[in-house]
């Protein structure tokens, strides 16, 4: 079976877990269900869709949700989750914003009995499942789209940020497809942090700094709105390509004569959804699998035209 048709089999499950059976409305009628979700952080349309999925979903099986933003800083997120393990949720969905650092916030709520599961990005620790996008295969498939598109030549930056997982995993991809292109050379990778501000002046001076600059690969579509204004601003003919598939992202793509190309789109419901419907089959006995890599696809100009999370 196919990595895709084991998502399409197991969202099928999950659908039946979530969405009103008999086994999870039984359960909610003699003890609603508590899920815990902390994020990294919230200030992201990309987290801030993710965070409507558990409420939907729980609302379908009369559960409630915690919901914390650790606003990037781990000591934060660990008091979050202790203050969950206080509060006895059931289920804990955890978005690290330091995969190492909040090992020990998932050592505490295992021993607290809590089931455990990642999303988006893993951490360490005795975490039941991993949930998240095909990380590298994001990168692969934005760079390779930006490689072709500025003619298998040229200078290319790469506007970096995080030093989490995702983020790395992304400009690994990126890197092994732009190698396959002897013809271009990677001449800047700065840290945009992410964050539209950031970014934009960290482009600034890529630009400046390098006269002949034909492409940029951004690691998120925060960042590479940031980037794109900062490529507006100076003339130059400059091609962008990116991840995640961010409402901004895709209206900025549909502008004519735009130098935003391409994003490799991401699915944080479905992230979501999967996750908590791994949780469930966990806290019910069941077997789950250590990890559920989520397909990711790549979004040019026309695709942009008729895709939304």
């Amino acid at each position: 079976m196919t990595n895709l048709l084991k998502a399409t089999a197991l969202t099928a499950c999950i659908a039946a877990l979530v969405c009103g059976t008999s086994a999870a409305q039984a359960q909610a009628a003699k003890q609603p269900l508590r899920i815990g979700m902390t994020f990294q952080e919230l200030n992201n349309p990309y987290f801030v869709s993710m965070k409507q999925a558990p409420e939907e979903a729980a609302a379908s099986i009369g559960a409630t949700v915690v919901t914390t933003d650790a606003r990037h800083d781990v000591a934060k997120q660990i008091g979050d989750v202790e203050d969950m393990i206080q509060k006895k949720v059931d289920i804990l969905l955890l978005n690290p914003t330091d995969s190492t650092g909040v090992q020990s916030a998932v050592r505490s709520a295992k021993k607290a009995n809590l089931v455990v599961v990642a999303v988006d990005a893993n951490a360490q620790g005795p975490v039941d499942s991993f949930v998240g996008s095909k990380n590298t295969d994001a990168g692969r498939l934005a760079c390779d789209y930006l490689a072709k598109n500025i003619g298998e030549k040229g200078d290319v930056a790469i506007l970096d940020g995080i030093p989490v997982v995702p983020i790395l995993e992304r400009v690994k991809g990126c890197r092994e497809a732009l190698a396959r292109y002897p013809g271009i050379k990677v001449v800047s990778t700065q840290n945009g942090k992410q964050e539209r501000a950031t970014a934009l002046t960290v482009t600034e001076n890529i630009l400046q700094a390098n006269k002949d600059l034909k492409g940029i690969f951004s690691v998120n579509d925060g960042g590479s709105m940031g980037a794109l204004a900062a490529i507006e601003a100076s003339g130059k003919d400059v091609k962008l390509a990116s991840v995640d598939g961010a409402p901004e992202a895709i209206k900025a793509m549909q502008k004519p004569g735009s130098k935003f190309i391409a994003t490799t789109a991401q699915y944080p419901r479905d992230q979501i959804r999967l996750a908590i419907g791994i949780a469930l089959a966990k806290k019910w006995g069941a077997n789950v699998p250590a990890a559920v890599p989520v397909d990711v696809k790549l979004i040019d100009a026309e695709g942009a035209k008729t895709f939304s999370w």
